[in-house]
């Protein structure tokens, strides 16, 4: 600013010299053009010189945000303005924190990046923000240094931020004055921040790290607690963290007034405009006459009463609790005071996002079209529906309201890669080590049609299939798919090899319900065993060289579930049944089904927790002539883990023959936690139990437990299985490790 005020004195002290500005120069000028710098100055050539005018054009230019100094003079009626730049920043490092997706997130919140003008108020401001940052995580007395290097011959500013990070607060004592009527563990139910608990550092356990940023919510959040619980009149107090900075431990009080625990005396539904009968509503209410409240209970009766109503057309009716308390009894009355509004139309279903899809392959999935009577739970479905297509990474459908009795619906979704190039290895006691791989689009050039090729190739599978299959013909309910395959299996004493084809059409009865006739033409042929003397023993078995299987198969396939992947809520549902001896040599009915049952535990545990279970059962009939590779074989990753794949099998009367079942059922339980949401990884602990057999299901059992860690990784879907067999007998062939991984491109 000197130099600012010496530019002034010169041109005043030109002035009485001064003529008209025949020309505006600028020297040394390069972070913005000479255009947008006349802009700022304001100056037009032809003007008489006027010291005011220069001086107010120089401060303009220096507010830019690009200059170190900038001076002005006048000569020979031109007008020049010297500039001197501040250096440019080449690079901006961050070392000594995070991964690289955590710094990532970093470097657009600190306000420097490559390319700008080095500041150094920017740079303390961005020392400030990583310090916050890191605090806000929990750590506290980090230092963060600029390490500032010259390069190039411009003299451009490479910047390190050198994080020396601090420590973790660690709350060593929790303490609520005026508990007497609740356990510590209900109290910190929903509480982010609580003391350390032995081994706190296992799973499951509260390692006691200090949370500051929700320290301002655990109070009201304890408070919930006691809702929940009864105690309307619970009062918390803000949380006072008393922290030593020596040792970076905490002791973190609060009082509370708890009062009397409530009961509910009696529920009211106050419904202005009788456009639902009473009982109806009363149906879904978690609420109970006689129960202790809990408010969470009344949450849960607003949504389902609000569903209720919107699903008949009243998009925008209102809900509203209300609580009349009786404090000498301890009682309390429930009242739902329900605001109905106009019945709504949809105006439009407006869609974006989709880059590469067509929007009928959108719309065809969504209940809800221009015309109809809105209805919440078809609004809900439909965004399942496009979520289960598995062509987009986010979807939701937001109401615009039109007037009083139209919305329009905005559909917005986030194209993701269908494409997949599947990978898979495994390791077993007689594999060894296996290989497959398989390529599949499901969404080919957006038309909702699907191609596949699979192969798989290992030391005992080589496997060719092809599929072409539309799920929705000319975007009708109607389907189709086609498909060839050849395979050559080395079961566990003979080779096997397959060659066929299959056509199926299909057809939607609901949105959530697909029946299916398919047609199988495919011979199967054993061509070399491993043991000379089996082929003896296989004889009785074998009692056509290349049977012709000629069968059809109508099916029911049922799912509605919230996620491609991994659904957190809904239910997988299949079945069909099998029949073969149209003209070819194989003739049996065979009967299968199998389902899947997807529970998310949060809302009633508080943490991301999901429940599976699944089960498969199956039953053949034999009408004239069961070959032994069309039976029933279980073990590997969809059926008992930790067992090889079909090598669990009832034998012949010497104990050497596989024979494969008649009768087959498994079951698996899983629990399955979110380690990291971000990252879309979960932790899963499960247990297999299955039964096999000619005559029975008992005749074989086997059961195994174990732990997976699945993850949505940049590559794809990957699951690593560790699966332990429960007491494997001699001669089963275990697995203590499996691999899957896939790549959407």
């Amino acid at each position: 600013m000197k130099k600012i005020c010496c530019a002034c004195i010169l041109l005043f002290c030109n002035v009485m010299y001064a003529k008209d500005i025949s020309a505006i120069k600028y020297e040394g000028l390069s972070s913005i053009s000479n255009v947008l710098a006349d802009e700022i100055v304001g100056i037009k050539v032809g003007e008489s010189l006027n010291v005011a005018k220069v001086d107010k054009a120089i401060v303009s230019l220096y507010s830019q945000g690009y200059f170190e100094d900038i001076y002005a003079d006048f000569n020979g009626g031109i007008l020049t303005f010297h500039f001197k730049q501040k250096p440019k920043i080449a690079s901006v490092e961050i070392k000594g924190y995070g991964s690289e997706q955590e710094k990532e997130t970093l470097y657009s919140q600190i306000g420097i990046k490559k390319g700008d003008s080095y500041d150094e108020t920017k740079l303390n401001r961005a020392k400030l923000v990583i310090r916050t940052i890191l605090e806000y995580q929990g750590y506290y007395g980090t230092v963060v240094e600029a390490d500032i290097k010259q390069i190039g011959d411009d003299k451009a500013y490479a910047i390190t931020f050198n994080v020396n990070q601090g420590e973790n607060i660690i709350i060593k004592k929790a303490q609520y004055d005026g508990r007497e009527k609740l356990k510590v563990s209900e109290v910190e139910e929903l509480s982010a921040n609580r003391a350390k608990q032995f081994m706190g550092w296992l799973w499951g356990r509260n390692d006691g790290k200090l949370k500051l940023a929700d320290l301002e919510y655990d109070s009201p959040r304890i408070q919930d607690a006691y809702m929940r619980k009864g105690f309307l009149d619970a009062n918390v107090s803000q949380a006072f963290l008393d922290a030593n900075f020596n040792d970076y431990s905490a002791n973190l009080y609060y009082k509370i007034k708890e009062g009397e625990r409530y009961k509910v005396s009696e529920i009211k539904i106050i419904l202005h405009v009788p456009v639902i009968e009473e009982k109806q509503l009363r149906k879904v209410l978690k609420v109970k006459k006689g129960a202790y409240f809990n408010i969470e209970e009344v949450r849960a009766d607003v949504e389902s009463i609000r569903q209720k109503i919107a699903d008949l057309g009243y998009a925008f009716a209102r809900v509203n609790p209300d609580l009349d308390k009786d404090p000498q009894n301890a009682e309390v009355k429930v009242l739902y005071l329900i605001q109905i509004g106009q019945k709504v139309k949809i105006n439009d279903v407006l869609i974006s996002g989709n880059s590469r899809t067509a929007d009928r392959i959108i719309r065809r999935e969504i209940l809800l079209a221009p015309g109809d009577t809105y209805s919440l739970s078809d609004l809900k479905e439909s965004e399942n529906a496009l979520k289960r297509l598995g062509y987009f990474g986010k979807v939701k459908i937001d109401e615009r309201r039109v007037s009083e009795d139209s919305v329009d619906l905005l559909v917005s979704v986030e194209e993701a890669r269908t494409g997949e190039l599947m990978f898979g290895l495994g390791y077993g006691s007689y594999d060894k080590l296996m290989v497959n791989a398989s390529i599949r689009e499901r969404n080919l050039f957006g038309t909702g049609q699907s191609g596949q090729l699979y192969a798989d190739w290992s030391y005992r599978r080589q496997l060719v299939n092809l599929t072409l299959s539309n799920p929705r013909v000319l975007d009708s309910k109607y389907s189709t798919s086609f498909s060839v395959f050849h395979s050559l299996y080395w079961n566990w004493d003979y080779r096997e090899q397959t060659t066929g084809a299959s056509i199926t059409g299909g057809r939607l009865l609901t949105n959530t319900l697909r029946a299916s006739l398919g047609y199988t033409l495919s011979t199967t042929r054993i061509r070399d065993f491993y043991n000379a003397d089996y082929a003896e023993l296989y004889k009785p078995y074998l009692k056509v060289d290349r049977p012709l299987k000629s069968a059809i198969s109508p099916s029911l396939y049922f799912d509605n579930t919230d996620d491609y992947y991994f659904p957190k809520n809904g239910a997988i549902i299949s079945a069909y049944v099998e029949y073969a001896g149209l003209g070819g040599d194989e003739e049996y009915t065979k009967l299968y089904g199998k389902m899947a049952l997807y529970y998310h535990l949060k809302s009633l545990m508080g943490i991301d927790l999901i429940a599976r279970y699944k089960t498969q059962a199956g039953a053949i009939i034999d009408n004239g002539y069961v070959p032994i590779t069309s039976k029933f074989y279980m073990g590997g990753i969809s059926s008992v883990r930790g067992y090889q794949v079909s090598s669990l099998t009832p034998r012949d009367a010497t104990g050497q023959i596989r024979i494969g079942g008649n009768y087959m059922m498994t079951h698996s339980v899983e629990l399955s936690y979110g380690i990291l949401e971000k990252a879309q990884m979960r932790l899963a602990f499960f247990a297999d139990y299955g039964m096999i057999g000619t005559q029975s299901l008992n005749e074989t059992t086997r059961a195994s437990w174990g732990a997976a860690v699945e993850w949505i990784s940049p590559f794809g879907p990957i699951v690593i299985v560790f699966p332990q067999p429960i007491n494997p007998q001699p001669g089963d062939r275990t697995s203590s490790f499996e691999f899957t991984m896939g790549t959407r491109f």
